[in-house]
């Protein structure tokens, strides 16, 4: 076991390795850093033609990175406040000041990137040969944009439309319905609940406990769901207008797609596949309801556990289960994901306020990453506690990269923190022998890819329908109507569907602050089902090409970098193998049961 872990308590974060503090000399001498920056940046203004020299051009480049260094230690700092304690008037104060002063750098610095990407073929050619090779692929990218790439003042404008629009409207969100309180009454009394506190008895044996929790969760959104449905409809209105109307691109999750550096065919084969093995997982329903005596499961029990002994970790027990699972695979991944804990980077207590979920934010390449979650010590935390610093290892592996390429694209981000979980589920079917336990621990596999794979897919299919609905000028009631449609295709007849599910769309982060964000979790667990497949079947050996994977950040394309790993993502029959092997473990219980 690891011999450290018991010092990790769960607490919050220290956040002064991106600013020693939010005032005084620190953020004084930040922003007089920005300001700088920003100024040598605009004296190169009369050097941008196609006859720049390579010196020059190399020169501009380090600029920029120096900026974008100063604009994430900034942001991430006034983020990660803000995620804290979302009532915390001192952190919104300073997210909004620092908003205002990042946006008004990158927009006197906007000039250049517009130059880049819409210049002429030949000199960018000429000058992308001189340039460092691990930005080579970052400007290739670049210019990707160059039809989608509006005037300078245009772009300006749109920076500021959006510091007060979009942005203003996610932050409101957030606020909303981070300060909201449930109740639940259990063990003979009320209690007053977070989100993530609530969400922990939709795993309790108690089916009534189950649907308690659910019909509370959505109870306490609807009462504001005409709100954050208006919301919603607002951010969907101006994505369209900006993306689609001024920047011409081809639909609303094209712009995603490009940003990951996905093809359109790719994730509408991804889609489509998943679409089409809807019938694999709500078998998996059939199969669960049986293995639990029931005629069918209720939409409240699809994550409801088989035995009925929970199981509850301290968060030092977690952290020592996590950190020898890594050390057992690769002591290097082990001591990426120590580093986290040893530089206090974690925030894990339960707090009012305090963003809900879980996340890993990376800020730069030398800084380590910051974990955020809410910790209440179930099986599925721990599982939260391994996918979080999976993220935090996947970009440590890549610290060496530029701030322009350290970060992976959004499919690929999902590849540490997915097979990390894997990693924790192998170890505990090896340490669990019984009969009992191991089915328990292969149900929770599928009912953890279920969610990965199935749900993010139709979230991703429900966002498309909604953003048509709502150019259309369909009403709340209708995208609510349309939602419950999504849930009725994705479960078929396996599941008995509840009218309040009509509002478990509003209650999804990701709609709201990152479009068509969802398909990149299918992506990424089918990818790691694939590669698990490769480890299980080459041992130690995969190790080397798994890190080289993680260590190229977004230095090369998706395509290109698992290419390099001998997986064709255009491939139907990739994405099928996948649901091929949910398969397997279906038929396995379902052995099990009919014995």
């Amino acid at each position: 076991m690891s011999k450290t872990s018991p010092q990790f308590k769960q607490t919050g974060w220290d956040l002064s390795d991106v600013i020693a503090a939010p005032a005084g000399e620190p953020l004084a001498m930040l922003t007089a850093e920005l300001e700088t920056t920003v100024s040598a940046i605009e004296s190169m203004r009369p050097m941008l033609s196609d006859d720049i020299s390579t010196a020059d051009f190399n020169h501009a480049l380090a600029l920029s990175e120096q900026l974008a260094t100063i604009i994430s230690r900034l942001g991430s700092y006034a983020s990660l406040w803000f995620s804290e304690d979302t009532q915390n008037q001192d952190a919104l104060a300073f997210q909004g000041q620092i908003e205002q002063v990042t946006t008004e750098a990158q927009n006197r610095a906007l000039f250049l990137p517009i130059w880049w990407k819409t210049m002429n073929d030949s000199p960018a050619a000429r000058l992308m040969a001189s340039a460092p090779v691990g930005l080579r692929y970052y400007l290739k990218q670049q210019r990707k944009a160059r039809t989608h790439v509006l005037a300078e003042r245009d772009e300006q404008i749109i920076n500021i439309k959006d510091m007060n629009g979009g942005n203003a409207l996610t932050t409101i969100y957030s606020m909303l319905t981070n300060k909201y309180k449930f109740k639940l009454f259990a063990d003979g009394e009320e209690r007053e609940l977070t989100r993530d506190a609530l969400m922990t008895y939709v795993r309790k044996v108690d089916p009534e406990l189950r649907a308690q929790a659910y019909k509370e969760l959505y109870r306490v959104y609807a009462d504001d769901g005409l709100v954050l449905a208006q919301v919603y409809k607002h951010l969907v209105r101006d994505w369209h207008e900006e993306q689609v109307k001024l920047r011409g691109y081809s639909d609303p999750i094209a712009v995603r797609n490009l940003r990951n550096d996905i093809p359109n065919e790719v994730t509408k084969t991804l889609l489509r596949v998943c679409r089409k093995n809807a019938p694999v997982f709500q078998r998996w329903m059939r199969v669960k309801a049986k293995m639990m005596k029931m005629d069918k499961l209720r939409r409240y029990d699809i994550y409801a556990p088989l035995s009925r002994t929970e199981t509850r970790h301290t968060y030092v027990e977690a952290a020592d289960m996590v950190l020898d699972t890594f050390e057992n695979f690769s002591p290097q991944v082990a001591a990426a994901a120590r580093r986290v804990f040893e530089d206090n980077h974690i925030d894990s207590e339960i707090r009012v306020g305090k963003r809900s979920g879980a996340f890993c934010a990376s800020v730069l390449p030398e800084v380590t990453p910051y974990v955020l979650l809410n910790y209440t010590g179930d099986i599925r935390d721990v599982a939260t506690l391994a996918h979080e610093l999976g993220h935090a290892i996947h970009s440590i592996m890549a610290e060496k990269r530029s701030i322009f390429t350290f970060h992976s694209t959004l499919p690929l981000a999902e590849t540490a923190s997915t097979f990390s979980e894997m990693l924790l589920t192998e170890r505990l079917l090896a340490d669990n022998p019984d009969a009992a336990v191991r089915r328990d621990l292969i149900a929770n596999t599928l009912d953890d890819n279920y969610a990965t794979i199935m749900r993010e897919v139709f979230f991703t299919l429900f966002e498309q329908q909604a953003h048509t609905m709502i150019r259309n000028d369909a009403s709340i009631d209708e995208l609510n109507r349309a939602y419950m449609e999504n849930l009725e295709e994705q479960f078929g007849d396996s599941v008995e569907l509840s009218e309040e599910f009509q509002w478990e769309w509003v209650s999804i982060p990701h709609i709201f602050y990152s479009p068509f964000y969802c398909y990149a979790y299918s992506f990424g667990q089918l990818l790691v089902l694939a590669m698990y497949q490769r480890y299980r079947e080459q041992g130690p050996d995969f190790i080397p090409s798994y890190l080289n994977i993680l260590s190229c950040g977004a230095s090369q394309s998706p395509d290109y970098i698992l290419s390099k790993a001998g997986i064709d993502i255009n491939a139907p029959t990739f994405w099928q193998g996948g649901f091929d092997y949910i398969s397997t473990l279906i038929d396995d219980l379902e052995l099990d049961l009919n014995q």
